[in-house]
């Protein structure tokens, strides 16, 4: 082989190497992913920043209390999962979600929680192929909490969402 040419498939594999590394995640978010992974039940939702009760709707879907006892699969696999809630919350009927799921990482942030909504085919049904978001609290293998921050009459609140593994 020529110099030439040897000198461009060395460009070409560490260019190949900068990209993959580029496209991989960090160690956390695999971590993350492997954490996530199964079955999970919502067990509580608190709000911070909201004094007295409020009615809200979560997720362009249902009333948040009719997430509370709703069952949440995450396959790590192919990246898809669903929510499940059953009716029991006043205002609520049953529901099944497909979902697809990941860790989005921004540089120098910390890594989000995010998952689109999807129908029956697993296309985007949210619109501008939007999603939703969460700060990552705490994970392990049995617990899992998750805080989603939103403006409430022009101030800083948050929804917590606790999660027990099943």
């Amino acid at each position: 082989m020529n110099k030439l040419f040897k000198m461009k498939l060395l460009v070409l594999l560490i260019s190949s190497v900068i990209f993959l590394g580029a496209c991989s995640s960090s160690k956390e978010a695999r971590n993350d992913r492997h954490k996530i992974n199964g079955k999970w039940q919502l067990k509580t939702i608190s709000s911070e920043g909201i004094s007295g009760t409020t009615k809200s709707i979560l997720f362009d879907e249902a009333e948040l209390s009719c997430f509370i006892e709703s069952t949440w699969t995450f396959n790590q696999n192919n990246s898809l999962g669903s929510y499940t809630f059953n009716g029991t919350g006043e205002n609520c009927g049953s529901l099944k979600r497909d979902i697809r799921w990941s860790i989005f990482e921004a540089a120098g942030e910390e890594p989000l929680f995010q998952f689109k909504r999807l129908d029956s085919k697993l296309k985007n049904i949210d619109e501008s192929g939007g999603g939703y978001r969460f700060s990552i609290i705490q994970i392990d293998n049995s617990t899992m909490k998750l805080k989603s921050n939103f403006t409430f009459e022009g101030k800083p609140a948050a929804f917590i969402y606790n999660f027990v593994k099943i």
